[in-house]
């Protein structure tokens, strides 16, 4: 079953009262959402793969805690919190939530981007469940 999820006002305003909110010019989220198409079909142009129902979901928890320390190091960063589901998923499930704050978009925007990259590339496991 999926845990339930952070709710987003909740974290940017805990974000804007942290030590280094002064320092920040920008908040940026992603979330990750379990959809019908399979990966393969949206990245490799699979046609045969039929309708994802659910997604199996797990991470490496001390790879995570790293990965964020990391992201702290990044030019311009300041703020990072990350959320990720366990479980089993179903279609329309948050898998993860990733709030990143900075001095400038360009920092922040990259550092999302890497950071997510990092996580779905590295860190999480992921089976899709067909219907």
């Amino acid at each position: 079953m999926a845990l339930a999820e952070p709710n987003m006002q909740e974290w940017l305003e805990e974000a804007k009262r942290s030590e280094n909110a002064h320092l920040c010019g920008m908040f940026l989220t992603h979330n990750g959402v379990v959809r019908s198409t399979a990966k393969k079909t949206v990245r490799e142009g699979a046609t045969d793969l039929g309708t994802v129902a659910q997604v199996e979901f797990s991470y490496d928890a001390a790879g995570l805690k790293a990965a964020i320390a990391e992201a702290l190091t990044w030019d311009g960063i300041y703020y990072v919190k990350v959320w990720l589901n366990e479980g089993v998923c179903n279609v329309g499930d948050s898998l993860m939530y990733v709030l990143i704050g900075g001095d400038i978009r360009p920092h922040v925007i990259d550092a999302l981007q890497n950071l997510v990259g990092k996580i779905k590339n590295d860190l999480v496991v992921e089976k899709e469940v067909f219907a």
